[in-house]
């Protein structure tokens, strides 16, 4: 019998917590042995462990509480002090990557059974590519619960932060073209603009904005994108905000900085962001439904209502919010899942007459360490041995395989992306909802391919595979 929707939610909980701390002794007991056994060399580069992390992870314990059982009934879960056992990172063998990618489409097919079977989305597309081949394509729930329209392969969803992969896409087709370059200082194409230190200002480049590296504090100014304070008032503030590293020396994740750069195309081809990517990027691979704006959104022939909850299994759609819009190199770009397949092919190689393998090259090398992303939830806990970001790309040491990844989130809409370069194998995601289940497929479809233990990171009912978890993320 399938777990209630309640059941699953607890025993998620407990098994995030579970995991988080299990994760934190491991890697304290990973650091302690032989970098040469335990991991290939730019892990164990990276490897960082602390005392605190370790104690924590000994002194961990039982919460009391109740879980609902398969009819109803509470369990209680006794008060313990508990020593739960360590959980090393493991690292993926490559004599057990799997030949039968086809076989990892048609079982991760079952998993969305599961998933369009409750009520965990409103809507969702997910499509899954090896070797330039699309392996699986699928709709499952409603671009709008309301008329009951159904998710197809040409349903258009907002992409949030995946955009932000295109622009810098963008901005490396143009280097190519010799209209801009990686170093290209930002005060060189936009004089008026400024940092709260005159110095800094002078030093940004290019590179620095797609790279996070501004020095400005984390999401600086989302709370008032957010209240629909217009971009350019925005942007024009940045200089009140005290920085919290010299340009260039650390890590903070930004959207009204990373839209500079389409204040930086512009000054460099006289022409409109958009316009340029557009023509650039959609048109050459083919995603005849990708536009930005929330107007084009809404013009498309089908397009996915973002929705809420509504009752205690049901979903109803709002309207979309224009506000990240406003930043569009940063969360602008809407697309369907067959625009995202011919995207991910080009990021994977595939399309070399547009994007060339010495571009890629350079979108994907890693730039700047993030440390935060090891712990920002448990299958990264569990997998991650190290976290950067590159051009419009996160790029992990996921159990000793590079893995090319971001995800995107703004009201109503989430969306993930992620591929393994080395193997050519990939996948996307998209949906109508903010539901955390199909965040946790990813790392399971990545797994299963990679031959590492099986770990229900999404809380699914998923046939006879084993959980391994005891729970869910």
């Amino acid at each position: 019998m399938a777990l209630s929707s309640t059941l699953r939610v607890l025993i998620a909980l407990l098994a995030a917590f579970a995991i988080a701390a299990s994760a934190s002794a491991g890697a304290a007991s990973a650091a302690k042995k032989s970098k040469s056994a335990q991991r290939p060399p730019v892990a164990a580069a990276k490897a960082k462990t602390t005392k605190k992390s370790a104690a924590v992870a000994k002194k961990t314990a039982a919460s009391k509480g109740a879980v609902a059982g398969k009819r109803g009934k509470q369990v209680a879960v006794r008060k313990r002090q508990v020593e739960l056992p360590a959980v090393v990172i493991p690292v993926a063998d490559a004599r057990a990557v799997s030949h039968d990618a086809a076989g990892i489409a048609r079982e991760f097919d079952r998993w969305l059974d599961g998933v369009e079977g409750s009520s965990d989305v409103a809507g969702l597309a997910a499509a899954i590519i090896k070797d330039d081949k699309v392996l699986l394509e699928r709709g499952i729930g409603y671009a709008d619960a309301n008329t009951r329209e159904r998710i197809s392969g040409d349903t258009v969803f907002r992409l949030a932060s995946l955009s932000k992969a295109f622009a810098a896409t963008l901005a490396g087709i143009l280097v190519e073209r010799n209209q801009l370059h990686w170093d290209t200082r930002v005060a060189d194409v936009l004089p008026a603009f400024m940092l709260n230190d005159v110095a800094s200002a002078q030093k940004l480049t290019v590179r620095d904005i797609l790279s996070h590296r501004v020095g400005l504090p984390h999401n600086t100014y989302d709370n008032l994108l957010e209240q629909d304070e217009p971009y350019q008032v925005l942007v024009g503030r940045l200089s009140e905000v005290p920085l919290t590293c010299p340009v260039g020396d650390c890590y903070g994740y930004q959207n009204i900085a990373f839209s500079l750069i389409g204040d930086v195309t512009y000054a460099a081809t006289g022409d409109f962001y958009y316009h340029q990517v557009e023509k650039r990027i959609f048109h050459p691979l083919g995603m005849n439904t990708a536009t930005y704006g929330r107007e084009a959104l809404e013009g498309s022939k089908s397009w996915a209502r973002p929705h809420h909850r509504f009752g205690a299994n049901g979903w109803a759609p709002f309207a979309p919010k224009e506000n990240y819009y406003h930043v569009a190199p940063a969360a602008g770009v809407n697309a369907s899942i067959r625009d995202m397949e011919q995207w991910l092919i080009a990021q994977m190689g595939g399309r070399p007459n547009v994007l060339s393998p010495q571009l890629l090259e350079t979108l994907h090398k890693p730039l700047v360490e993030t440390a935060r992303e090891k712990r920002a939830s448990p299958w990264r806990r569990g997998r991650l041995f190290d976290a950067q970001y590159a051009l419009g790309w996160r790029i992990y040491d996921y159990a000793g395989t590079t893995l090319v990844f971001h995800a995107g989130a703004v009201q109503g809409y989430r969306a993930i992306i992620a591929f393994l370069p080395k193997y050519r194998f990939g996948a996307v995601m998209m949906w109508n909802c903010e539901s955390a289940v199909p965040m946790g497929l990813m790392p399971m479809l990545i797994d299963r391919y990679l031959g590492l233990p099986e770990v229900n990171w999404a809380g699914i009912d998923h046939g006879d595979s084993p959980d391994l978890a005891g729970g869910s993320d």
